[in-house]
Order: C-alpha cells, then structure tokens, then sequence
C-alpha cells in the first residue's frame, strides 16, 4: 500500500498537453468545419439557433458521457449555436439514448408531447436504434422507434460527438430538403 501511495505522490499527472494557439489540429479544424455548417443550417431553416433536449431512456450512460464532451471545453458546441434545454418546452431536437425501458416509456411520450412542433426526433447509439445488448431484455419496451417516431439514426457504441455533429448536420439537410419539396 505504501509503495502504491508513494507511485502516485511521485507520478506525473497523465493528462494531454494543451495545443499550441498558432496550430490547430486536424481534429479542431473539423469540429470548426462542422460546427460553422449547422450553424449555418439551423439558422437557415429557424433564423436561430438549435436547442437540444437530451432524454436517457435507459442507457448504460456512455452515449450522455459523449453528449456532455459537445459542452467541454474541446468541442463547447455552444459557439455555434446549438444550445441544451432543461426543458421540453424549449427544445427543437429530442436526443434520446439507450433503449426504452417499461419505467421511462410514459416519461419518454410525456417529453415528446411536450416539445413544440417542429420536433426531431435523433436516436443515439445503438440501443436506441436496434436495443443493442438490452434486445431481449425483460426490462426493456424496445427500440426508440416503437414509442416515438423517429428523424434520425446515429449508429455506435457510443458515438463519437463529431459523428454527433454529422448527425445533426444530415438532420438539418433533410429537413431542409423537405422544406423545398
């Protein structure tokens, strides 16, 4: 136990250094490219920003862990635009993770009745596209799509919160393009 206390006292923290202000990586100039183009579009199609309200319908919280990195300090999506709700009532964009549980199946219609048209509907992950690991899970109502319609699927275990910003992106092309039609 000493030696083990006496490790850490001494060990250098395991942390990623800071990146130089005069070179931004490849991945920051991809997160700007993203961001800069949903801005665009939900400025387009609301002539505002986007408000998101995340709804864990049962997750085992990885994909929540990669909704809230979109606040941090790396991607901090609120530079361009898009915002997180507490609330229904002011969200444009429901972002519903894990599969539907019987527990969170009337809280998940409540929250989807409650959010003002125009409403998207973005399953996250793939629990809530297909239940993942929970598929015949006693606990377990089903896929996002057997409670509430669903917009968009962004598939992965958990997504990363760039594909997150892509999935938002093709959310704002379709509904763009239905605009048109």
């Amino acid at each position: 136990m000493r030696t083990l206390l006496l490790r850490s006292l001494f060990a250098r923290p395991v942390t990623i250094g800071a990146p130089l202000p005069d070179k931004p990586s490849l991945e920051d100039s991809v997160l700007a490219e993203l961001g800069r183009a949903l801005e665009v579009k939900a400025k387009r199609l609301y002539g505002r920003s986007i408000t998101i309200r995340e709804v864990d319908a049962g997750s085992c919280n990885g994909c929540e862990l990669e909704i809230h990195a979109l606040n941090n300090a790396v991607y901090d999506v609120e530079r361009f635009g898009i915002k997180f709700a507490a609330s229904p009532r002011h969200a444009d964009v429901l972002l519903v993770t894990g599969p539907v549980t019987h527990n969170m199946k009337t809280a998940l219609e409540r929250t989807y009745a409650a959010t003002p048209e125009p409403k998207w509907v973005v399953a996250v992950g793939d629990c809530a596209a297909g239940c993942g690991v929970f598929a015949n899970s006693y606990a377990t109502v089903g896929e996002l799509a057997k409670v509430v319609p669903v917009d968009l699927v962004i598939k992965g275990c958990p997504p990363r919160p760039i594909d997150l910003l892509k999935g938002l992106i093709t959310l704002m092309d379709r509904t763009t393009a239905k605009a048109e039609i």
